[in-house]
């Protein structure tokens, strides 16, 4: 997988899983995340339950795996690396996250502008 496209994605779980984890699970405990992906490596903290860490490191081994030189996206890859389970999980996570972060970035836009 192309180096850029890898850190897009990474940066797009690191910051989805928090928002979701927070509103939905109590208990969060801040965990270390590091790993190598060609010869590169990745260092981050978050604040996840147990089963939002879970989901996250599988979600990071799957990316770390993935046998594409273009990664397409996982809804529409020929040949699915996760889960069934797993997916729907992370496909939950991934829209209640996106629709939050959109109302935010509209309500942030809004404020700016009625100044």
């Amino acid at each position: 997988m192309m180096a850029k496209k890898f850190e897009a994605d990474v940066e797009v779980l690191k910051i989805f899983f928090p928002v979701y984890c927070n509103d939905k699970h109590k208990h969060q405990i801040k965990t270390n995340y590091i790993f190598k992906h060609n010869s590169r490596k990745y260092q981050f903290q978050a604040n996840l339950c147990e089963e939002c860490h879970s989901l996250l490191s599988y979600s990071l081994q799957r990316l770390k795996e993935c046998p594409h030189d273009i990664k397409p996206k996982c809804r529409k890859c020929p040949n699915p690396c996760y889960e069934k389970s797993k997916w729907k999980a992370l496909a939950k996570l991934m829209k209640y996250s996106g629709i939050k972060l959109g109302y935010i970035k509209i309500k942030n836009t809004l404020t700016k502008l009625l100044r």
